[in-house]
């Protein structure tokens, strides 16, 4: 019987890629690195301008927002007035002495905002802060 020339059969390419995992991750971190700043807080109030200087916080605190038809948010949620201690002490649980932050428009109902505010301190949170705009220079 005559010999057959055949192709030495080559062995399995046991080597993984990876060039392609690291094009998709690139990506993945480039797209995640423009996504993160868009991800803050988003309802739209047009914060009242002052001189204060800018506060830097490492923990992200709960944020209020109140809207200037008085609508109020608590972080991006739309939340009713008479719910908002209750789903921040869910939130928070015994820990009075985080940071709650209120964002109100320069146009809402003080009464509101003042309203809020004191709901907040009868609740026992005692870091309460206000957020504005800086003047413009």
């Amino acid at each position: 019987m005559p010999r057959s020339r055949r192709k030495p059969r080559r062995k399995p390419l046991s080597e993984i890629n990876v060039t392609p995992i690291v094009d998709v991750m690139l990506v993945l971190l480039i797209v995640f690195m423009v996504a993160a700043p868009l991800m803050v807080v988003g309802i739209p109030v047009d914060l009242p301008k002052t001189g204060a200087a800018p506060m830097r916080e490492e923990v992200e605190p709960l944020t209020i927002s109140i809207r200037a038809d008085g609508q109020t948010y608590l972080q991006d949620e739309d939340i009713a007035l008479s719910d908002l201690i209750t789903r921040m002490s869910a939130i928070l649980g015994e820990n009075r002495e985080a940071r709650v932050y209120v964002r109100a428009d320069g146009h809402a109902d003080y009464a509101l905002v003042a309203d809020v505010m004191a709901r907040l301190q009868q609740a026992g949170f005692r870091h309460i802060g206000l957020v504005t705009e800086p003047l413009e220079s």
